[in-house]
């Protein structure tokens, strides 16, 4: 793979993310919920992925709570329509 670091959580993606009922639902957020507060308090990351066999290619998040036991790190890439999914 050419590019294994991780890269920043743009404000955009961010906003993208806090919209999945999956995310809401693990993090117990409001409609409200400001993106970048919700950014403030968990370890995200995305990464370029490229499969080592035919598979997915493109972008890959990983999301952390602040604690390990808190809230299982989901990880998120995108459909074949380029909307976030859980996988």
């Amino acid at each position: 793979m050419p590019d294994q670091n991780p890269h920043i959580v743009t404000e955009a993606e961010w906003q993208e993310i806090c919209r999945l009922p999956a995310v809401r639902d693990a993090w117990g957020l409001d409609d409200d919920v400001d993106p970048l507060e919700f950014a403030s308090c968990v370890y995200g990351a995305k990464f370029n992925f490229r499969s080592g066999s035919p598979g997915y290619v493109g972008d890959l998040y990983i999301l952390q709570g602040d604690a390990l036991t808190e809230v299982k790190p989901l990880v998120l890439r995108r459909d074949n329509k380029g909307g976030l999914i859980v996988c």
